[in-house]
């Protein structure tokens, strides 16, 4: 029995420094030297400052800019530490309430236009959504709307291998370089 003991507290240490030490160690630096930008949370910087990730969304509320999915992350949404949706369902009353209000100005609306993502922290829209604001955002920043479409397809990032999920424009990548463009005019 003490043999057994003995032979039990052993592997649970070797098996501790290992699962709880080198392994973290391991993938940590693997993904600092393979997909450094990735592992650091995928931030975005201008003028050396950190403006955002690529990852997390967040609100633009001026017309000079395409402007997010609606959020319910949070009291004033856009909140990580909040992430989650409104969990209302489709026969959620409330739910069609909002949408009819946020539609009522026009019948062809993108679904993401007036719907929150799942996290409320989506940083994409579709790209439907993103030529539904072209026309604002060009005429805004004193553009042309060719100009504006151009900049949306170039953001356009296709499904994952092909097949997965939809094609997507990154909100914040997408306002970046169009300020790059608005201020060269």
């Amino acid at each position: 029995m003490k043999n057994h003991l003995l032979v039990a507290i052993r592997m649970t240490i070797v098996l501790l420094i290992l699962v709880s030490g080198i392994y973290p160690v391991a993938v940590w630096a693997v993904g600092q030297l393979v997909f450094s930008h990735q592992a650091n949370g995928s931030l975005i910087t201008r003028n050396g400052k950190v403006i955002g990730s690529e990852l997390i969304g967040q609100n633009f509320a001026s017309d000079r800019f395409f402007h997010p999915r609606p959020s319910a992350a949070g009291k004033d949404g856009y909140d990580p530490t909040a992430s989650g949706g409104t969990n209302l369902g489709p026969t959620s009353q409330k739910l069609r309430d909002a949408i009819a209000a946020a539609v009522c100005r026009r019948r062809d609306v993108p679904a993401d236009e007036v719907t929150t993502s799942a996290s409320g922290v989506d940083p994409h829209i579709s790209p439907a959504n993103a030529y539904d604001q072209a026309a604002r955002v060009a005429r805004v920043n004193h553009l042309s709307d060719a100009e504006v479409r151009s900049l949306i397809q170039r953001h356009t990032e296709d499904r994952f291998l092909g097949i997965y999920g939809e094609p997507r424009v990154n909100v914040l990548a997408l306002n970046l370089e169009l300020l790059k463009i608005a201020e060269a005019h």
